[in-house]
């Protein structure tokens, strides 16, 4: 089939290349002109894993406007923040015959994507999966070749033939896809690991494997897992895995898997870029108050990284000639009087 990545980030090309590799027809779509035109003066992008064998692979990306092609598939792999405006540059190459897949971090983004595609045509999953983007043109993968995993599961929660269409491509690319019938909970086993790994390996700027290697990490998982179950329980969405089970995909998945991995906040935070902590944590604590339930922990770790964005930003030298300037004029008034 013809699949069209929309976000040629480093999840839309790990994907996108993996599928290209297995033999399938793959465009990159995306706005972010450095990463086009970066793309477009190599003749492609240069792909490592683990930081080893960098190589330049030939890929076809574009921006949204300029895109004319008639894909069978559409991938999406936007931040939640900029998801929204994505789907209206791109609308006009959208039909009533495409199906869409998305393993997006967070939530929300299920919402717009509905304003374009009905439930029948939609797929969502969840990517355990590393990949990093070094710089424009230039991605890292993660993993021995085959790592990682996905869950993927049909919004009406009913798989038809095109859904295992889907399934096979994605198996023969190495994206180890696993097919549920429970799409929440499918969704919502990514929002709740994430919760835990992306937002505390980001406030203290470390690897999963230096998060897993804690004395404390596994008291922490826990209790930003409990209170997620809880949330999820009091919404009437029945997750994919116990409790215990959760907490046991954050240790393999930190431990083995993905041992030297930044997760993406991180990657955003590390950048300047804003975080999608209120559609992970965030979304976890509304969810709650919906549900007369407060995640207390969930918010206050995303309180400290919106904390933690400011202090990035934050111009300590204006700061500090502004007290100055504000000191002087006080002595100035002072001895005046």
């Amino acid at each position: 089939m013809k699949y069209t990545v929309l976000g040629a980030g480093a999840m839309g090309l790990r994907y996108g290349v993996l599928l290209q590799e297995a033999g399938y027809d793959v465009d990159f779509v995306d706005p972010w002109e450095k990463q086009v035109e970066t793309c477009r003066q190599q003749g492609g992008v240069f792909v490592s894993r683990d930081g080893q064998n960098r190589h330049l692979v030939p890929v076809n990306v574009y921006y949204p406007e300029e895109y004319k092609g008639d894909p069978d598939v559409l991938i999406v792999f936007m931040k939640q923040y900029q998801l929204a405006d994505m789907l209206k540059r791109c609308a006009h190459f959208f039909n009533d015959k495409q199906y869409v897949v998305t393993c997006m971090n967070g939530m929300g983004h299920i919402e717009k994507l509905n304003k374009y595609f009905p439930k029948e045509r939609l797929l969502g999953g969840t990517a355990l999966i590393g990949t990093v983007l070094n710089k424009a043109g230039d991605v890292d993968f993660i993993g021995a070749k085959g790592a990682g995993s996905m869950n993927l599961a049909n919004e009406t929660e009913k798989p038809d033939e095109m859904t295992h269409k889907i399934v096979k491509e994605f198996t023969d690319a190495n994206l180890n896809p696993n097919l549920t019938t429970n799409f929440l909970g499918t969704l919502m086993a990514k929002v709740v690991f994430n919760s835990v790994v992306n937002t505390l390996c980001t406030m203290f700027e470390i690897r999963m494997g230096e998060y897993i290697s804690s004395p404390v990490s596994e008291k922490l998982a826990k209790q930003l897992i409990n209170e997620a179950y809880d949330v999820c329980e009091r919404a009437g969405i029945t997750m994919l895995n116990t409790r215990e089970k959760e907490w046991e995909t954050v240790k393999v998945v930190s431990e083995v898997s993905n041992p030297l991995h930044f997760p993406s906040m991180y990657q955003d935070m590390s950048k300047n870029r804003q975080t999608e902590v209120d559609y992970i944590n965030g979304y976890i604590y509304d969810l709650g108050l919906k549900n007369h339930y407060e995640a207390k922990t969930h918010d206050f770790l995303r309180n400290l990284v919106h904390l933690a964005e400011f202090s990035k930003k934050f111009d300590v030298d204006a700061y500090i000639k502004q007290v100055q300037a504000k000191d002087a004029e006080k002595a100035k008034a002072t001895a005046n009087n």
